[in-house]
């Protein structure tokens, strides 16, 4: 079940927002962000949902394949 609510936060934080996470994904970016701090589900259930995120996936790839890269150019 959900519930609205109504928050209130400045201008620079909602433009932000609004630029970087997108119009219509505002509420369920703050809703996961707010549920690591306030809600105990368990370690398990945090990392199988961080492991859904397919967006934060891809990105988590990219930046373990670019770490090997780096250490394969190291002079030995």
């Amino acid at each position: 079940m959900q519930r609205k609510l109504t928050i209130t936060v400045s201008d620079e934080v909602y433009r932000a927002l609004y630029e970087k996470v997108g119009a219509g994904r505002i509420s369920r970016f703050i809703d996961r962000l707010a549920r690591s701090h306030v809600v105990d589900d368990g370690l398990r259930d945090s990392y199988a949902a961080l492991a859904a995120d397919e967006e934060r996936e891809r990105e988590a790839e990219d930046w373990t394949e670019c770490l090997m890269t780096d250490a394969a150019d190291e002079a030995r």
